[in-house]
C-alpha cells in the first residue's frame, strides 16, 4: 500500500512563505503525475498545481508566480514552495500522485496525503 505524508503546514503573516513537503512510501517505483489541492474554509477542494514527466507544471491562476512545485525523486518526495502569502491561501492542503508501485508501465492508481493545515492570518 503506497502512503503519501505531508509536513510543512503551519501559520504564516501575509507576505510570508512556507514549504509543505509530501513524501511517498518506497514501495511507490514510478510516478505519472503530481499535484497539490487545497480546500479553503467553506468551500470547494480546488487545485492548486499538476505536473507530469517531461512537461512544465500548471499553476492555478490565484498561485501562479508566487507558488513553486518541485520534486526530488531520489527521496521520492515533492514540495511546495509557497512565497507572499495572502489570507486567501488559507486551506487543508493535500498532495496528489498517479503512482504504481510497479514501473513506467502501471498500472497507476491515485494516491493522497492525509492534508495539512495553512493558515495564513495577522
Amino acid at each position: 500500500q503506497v502512503h503519501l505524508v505531508e509536513s510543512g503546514g503551519g501559520l504564516a503573516l501575509p507576505g510570508g512563505s512556507l514549504t509543505l513537503s509530501c513524501a511517498a512510501s518506497e514501495n511507490v517505483r514510478s510516478i505519472n503525475t503530481w499535484s497539490w489541492y487545497r480546500v479553503p474554509p467553506g468551500k470547494e477542494r480546488e487545485l492548486v498545481v499538476s505536473a507530469r514527466k517531461g512537461r512544465s507544471p500548471y499553476y492555478a491562476q490565484s498561485v501562479e508566480g508566487r507558488f513553486t512545485v518541485s520534486r526530488d525523486n531520489s527521496k521520492k518526495t515533492q514540495s511546495l514552495q509557497m512565497n507572499d502569502l495572502k489570507p486567501a491561501d488559507t486551506a487543508v492542503y493535500y498532495c496528489h500522485e498517479l503512482a504504481s508501485v510497479y514501473d513506467d508501465l502501471g498500472p497507476f492508481y491515485d494516491y493522497w496525503g492525509q492534508g495539512t493545515r495553512v493558515t495564513v492570518s495577522e
